[in-house]
Formats: C-alpha cells, structure tokens, sequence
C-alpha cells in the first residue's frame, strides 16, 4: 500500500525545477504551486508579465495533488443560505462564477491540449436520510427557476441504475460536474504556466515578505531574495507563518482517501455504471468516484486530524470500513493507495480572494478547490492587471476565525468532527 496521491503517483514524471537561480526582480512573484498558483503565473505571464513562482515542494504537492479529482457545480454553502445572505441576485452571481470555473478548466485543457481524462460526467448528490431527498427535491426546483441549472431527481429505486448500493435514499443528478486525472492536470497546467513565459522555482520556500516604501515587495526565500511589483498569495490550507494575516482566516481540515486495486472494467462498472462522480448529503461526508483505470477513489474527513503517515493509516482504516459499509462487496477488496491531506475552509465557509495590505490572494475553498483555484487564479491575474471587477468574490470580506489567539491550530475541530458524526448517527 502506497502512502502517496494516486493521481501524483501515475501522473507523467516533470523535469525538476529546484536549483535555479532567481532573478532579482519580478513583475510578479507568486508565492505557492498549487492550481491557484500555477494558473495565476499562467494568466499573468500571458499578459506579458515577469512572473517568478516559488513553491516550498514540488507544484501540486499540497492540496492540489491531494484530492478527489472532482471538478463539481455548486455553491459551497447552497444555493439557500447563499440568498438568505445576499439576495436573490448576488446569490446568483456566485453561483454562476462556480459553474463558469468548470468551464474554465475544460477551455484552458482544450486549448493547452493538456491531456488529464477531463470528462463531464456529472455529479451524484446521494442523500443519506429520507429528509435529505426531501430537501434536495426543494432544491431541483430552486435551481431550476432562480439559477437556471437544470438537473435531474433519483428516487431510491432510480439510483440502483446510477449506484451499486442500497445504501443511500436517493440522488440529485447535476450533469455538468466533471470528472479528470488532477496529477496530470497539475502537471499540464505547469508546463503551460512555463510555455507562457513563468518561471517555477521548486524547493525553494518564501520565508519572509518586506513591503517596500516606494511600492512592491521584497521576498526573501530559501534561495534567494526577489523584488517584486505584485505578490500573489496562492497558499490556502498549506499557509505558513511567513503570512499571518491569512493564518487567522483558515480553518484546515484533514481530508483523507482510499483507492483500492484495479477493479476490471466489469467490475467498476457495477459500482458506477455511467462513471458519476459521488457526494454524499452525511455532515461528515463521502466522496466517491471511479479513476481511469477502473479502481474506486473514497475518500472523506474519516478523523479530525492532521496529515502525517500515522494518522492516514488510521483513517484509513474507518475509510475502508466504510466503503465496505456502503459497498458490500468491496469488503475483501485490497486497498493500493492511502493519503491525506489539508482542506483550507473560511468561517463563512466561502472562498475568498483579494488584495490585502498589499498582497493578491484566493483561498479558503472549502473543498471546491480543483475548479475554483483555476477560475480565481484568472481572476487574480486580472485583478493584477488593473480589473477589481474581475473578482467574483469581491466585497464578501474574509472574517477572522472568531476564537481568542487563534493562529491557524484548529484545536477546537475534534469537538465539532465528533459533534456531527453524532448528528449522522442519528438517522
């Protein structure tokens, strides 16, 4: 069993980055090389920009690497909450820039040509208890006449044509989720960034920053220093001490998956039949997919912990009791892969991006990351550029985490994970 990503693992090996020498200035100096970061660099060196980016491991080693490879529509806090803040029209507007992100990533794999098995194969939102397909039978019809996304309801019966499980009590079908190989993905994006004029500089840590009284930046790292005219912020769940400021707006999340062996396509099929991407409606929830060469992908938070050889071991352990749970037939399947990673999530439980004390940033994607760390990394390349319109997410603020001293350790997060697993006991 490897302790590794899988989409990382069987991605196309990169030439190493680490070791090159910095320039002594930049237009732009991206500080991260995650999705975030890689499509700023991409955005702006095509603006014709000087762009440096620099990234503490290797691109894609973080969250970016890390997930379920999900390129999923939806609002992270619903479309509901989403209008009780803001009104019907904003609420709108958010959930738009969500959909186009989708869109983006399938244009910039098109006209890249980067090959990373991008497919819409939609989403399946499966409900857990008989009152989550209650409230998703509300939200068909809610999306359908206030959002103008049309999507499709599975009762029970209807989903065992979707899903090999009893498990679930229904399902809201959203057909124009994708599904793609991240590993490449990330990879690909990075080659574009490069093609594009960006320089990457792997291994190589910001370790300071010094905004400079005539305007710009002075960016000290482990190889180096670097005057730069805009600095990017592109670290989310991965934020370290050299940017406080963030720290205290991030509540990061361990998130944790399985892949078991080759299925055979007959096999995996019997699981997915139509290759759906699947979420489930648990407050400590699922997610589930199919990778290209017919294994199964689980994953969830699965325990309120950090990442480290250990505690993924441990996790997943409950992750492989719990597909066993819901796929009955997979208990004696061997599991090839375990990992975990960090989740970055915002209080209000939106991403949030902007300019502050002087500084670009976009984070806290509470899970949605695969899609809107590409859109937003646009975005940010316009913001740069001199366009505050551009941003999506303008005007929302970025609260604190509302808890005395916090610094970026969620200790509190035990006590909430065992809360809500309480809750979906409780069917």
């Amino acid at each position: 069993m490897k302790q590794i990503p899988y989409w990382l693992d069987t991605a196309p090996a990169l030439p190493d980055r680490s070791g090159k020498g910095l320039p002594e200035e930049a237009d732009v100096v991206v500080v991260g090389g995650g999705l975030t970061g890689l499509s700023t660099a991409y955005h702006a060196a095509g603006k014709g920009a000087g762009v440096v980016l620099v990234e503490k491991d290797k691109v894609g080693s973080g969250a970016s690497g890390r997930n379920g490879s999900m390129c999923t529509q939806g609002i992270t806090i619903g479309v509901g909450e989403a209008r009780k803040r803001y009104g019907q029209q904003r609420a709108r507007e958010l959930y738009d820039s969500f959909r186009d992100a989708v869109d983006v990533v399938e244009e910039l794999t098109q006209k890249e040509q980067i090959d990373c098995d991008f497919h819409r194969s939609g989403r399946l939102g499966v409900a857990f208890k008989p009152q989550h397909f209650e409230s998703m039978q509300a939200t068909q019809r809610d999306l359908a006449d206030n959002f103008g996304h049309e999507t499709r309801l599975l009762t029970r019966s209807e989903l065992r044509s979707e899903l090999g499980s009893d498990y679930y009590h229904g399902a809201l079908l959203d057909p124009l989720s994708a599904g793609l190989h991240v590993g490449k993905y990330v990879h690909g994006l990075a080659e574009a960034a490069e093609r594009a004029g960006a320089e990457i500089h792997e291994r190589n840590a910001a370790t300071g920053l010094t905004r400079l009284p005539a305007g710009g930046f002075l960016v000290e790292t482990l190889h180096g220093t670097i005057r730069a005219k805009q600095v990017m912020a592109a670290t989310d769940a991965y934020t370290d001490k050299a940017l406080p400021w963030f720290r205290k707006r991030l509540i990061n999340v361990g998130s944790f998956i399985v892949v078991t062996e080759p299925l055979g396509e007959a096999r995996a099929k019997e699981l997915i039949p139509n290759a759906r991407l699947v979420v489930d409606s648990k407050n400590i929830g699922h997610y589930i997919r199919l990778t290209p060469d017919n294994r199964l992908a689980f994953g969830g938070r699965a325990r309120f912990a950090p990442s480290n050889p250990d505690s993924d071991i441990k996790s997943g352990d409950i992750l492989k009791r719990e597909m066993a749970e819901i796929f009955p037939q997979l208990s004696d399947v061997r599991i090839d892969y375990v990992w975990g990673g960090m989740v970055g999530f915002s209080w209000d439980r939106l991403p949030h991006a902007g300019e502050a004390n002087g500084l670009y940033y976009s984070m806290g994607y509470c899970g949605h990351g695969v899609q809107m760390a590409t859109y937003m990394g646009r975005a940010v390349a316009e913001m740069m550029d001199g366009r505050p319109e551009a941003n999506p997410l303008r005007g929302l603020g970025f609260p604190k985490v509302p808890v005395p001293f916090y610094n970026g350790t969620a200790w509190f997060l035990p006590f909430g994970g065992a809360y809500y697993k309480a809750k979906d006991r409780l069917r």
